[in-house]
């Protein structure tokens, strides 16, 4: 999820409680700010009508011009009463409407001149609690969508130019590639601290991994030459010593011992040399291959080396595949996953290959399933004698490069390879 929407959300959650808040708040104080009015017009109802009894004036008919009603009674004259006032909350029935009402209600005794109580019952009609609430509630609802809304739009417009910086630093990021520099890298003048340390210690440490990578090319290429040329050198004179002078049985057995040892390890540091070029973003560039006629002619000549093994080939594959990558690891990872299944396909075995639907499929024959959580791991290897154990190594090295799928299964006596170069 991004930053934006996230801050939205819990924005929007952190709104919602407010407003609620203020709701009830605000609910309660309307409610205290009407009762103290209406109980301000109900003890000045109550204290005209107190005052005519008092004076023998013509008392109000009820509901005179006005939603008051009352109602006074003579106490009896054996008790004494307290003059007292009292406020509450009602159910009242109103002639007018022959219906009940929510009233609120004055109740008040008082005593004339010449010691007699009297308790007056003064009412007036209030407003529907439920109604308010309903009413403030769909006005809260409106209210929360408004700021909500103003709210999200101006937090956006606020955040995208606020993080300017940042996302010019992803965005290069995204760009960036080992071994490109850093060309075009934002510069780090901005006035927030934050964003300037973090734009510093970005470039900090793709220098930092620039320099790594510059000084293992060099050691790759030293490495290369230091190497490759005195094996070849020794393979020569072993090759010559083999063919012009006069050995033994036994020394030429040594010799062709020593000649095999030098080829696999001249194999083994190309492979080495080749994995280092890959970890380390050598093949930056990528061109349309046609991987289809690197698998016919590898299949042709892995034919005719494993001849004496009687091997079943059957390859299905369209005219063309055409893959965006280095032709040569794209030879490279296709020589290697034939070689395997040559390799490792029992005498009178089958090999399978086919292409479809984005995924390259090599299978071949076999006895038991092989161990899936090292079967790709370096120096691996089956017991198959001379094998290096980077074959399968360097084919996931390449794939994990371009981002291509790349799976084992096992079923029915035989061995899947599959490479998903689409996806």
């Amino acid at each position: 999820m991004k930053l934006i929407y996230r801050i939205t959300i819990r924005l929007a959650l952190a709104i919602l409680p407010i407003l609620l808040l203020w709701a009830t708040i605000f609910y309660f104080g309307m409610v205290n700010e009407i009762n103290d009015e209406t109980d301000d017009s109900l003890d000045s109802y109550a204290e005209l009508i107190a005052h005519r009894v008092v004076t023998g004036e013509k008392l109000p008919t009820p509901g005179d011009g006005s939603n008051n009603t009352y109602s006074i009674e003579l106490l009896p004259a054996t008790e004494h009463y307290e003059s007292s006032k009292n406020y509450e909350d009602r159910e009242v029935y109103i002639h007018q409407n022959g219906d009940t009402e929510p009233a609120r209600v004055l109740t008040k005794i008082f005593h004339d001149d010449d010691g007699m109580a009297y308790r007056l019952v003064v009412s007036t009609p209030t407003f529907e609690r439920d109604d308010i609430i309903r009413s403030i509630l769909i006005h809260l609802a409106i209210l929360y969508a408004v700021l909500l809304v103003a709210i999200l739009l101006v937090t956006v417009i606020v955040f995208k130019f606020s993080m300017k910086p940042l996302y010019s630093l992803l965005k290069w990021l995204d760009r960036y590639r080992p071994g490109n520099g850093i060309t075009g890298f934002p510069n780090d003048d901005y006035s927030v601290v934050e964003f300037k340390k973090l734009t510093k210690a970005a470039r900090e440490t793709i220098e930092r991994a620039e320099n790594h990578l510059e000084r293992q090319k060099q050691f790759i290429g030293n490495a290369s030459h230091e190497l490759q040329t005195p094996l070849a050198v020794l393979g020569n004179r072993i090759e010559w010593m083999m063919d012009n002078t006069t050995l033994t049985e036994e020394q030429f057995s040594e010799l062709s011992k020593m000649r095999q040892s030098i080829h696999r390890l001249v194999r083994l540091n190309r492979t080495l040399l080749l994995l280092s070029k890959i970890d380390s973003g050598h093949f930056l560039d990528r061109s349309d291959v046609d991987i289809v006629p690197i698998i016919e002619n590898e299949i042709e000549v892995y034919k005719e080396i494993f001849a004496e093994k009687g091997l079943v080939c059957n390859v299905k594959v369209p005219k063309s595949i055409i893959v965006q990558m280095d032709e040569m690891l794209a030879t490279t990872m296709v020589t290697n996953l034939l070689k395997n299944a040559f390799v490792h396909s029992p005498t009178g075995g089958t090999i399978d290959v086919t292409v479809s639907n984005g995924v390259l499929s090599v299978s071949n024959s076999g006895d038991e399933a092989l161990d899936k959580a090292r079967l790709f791991d370096r120096f691996y290897t089956s017991g198959k004698t001379g094998s290096t154990g980077l074959g399968l190594a360097l084919v996931k090295s390449i794939a994990g490069y371009y981002g291509f799928g790349l799976d084992y299964l096992f079923k029915e006596n035989n061995h899947s390879f599959k490479i998903r170069y689409r996806i």
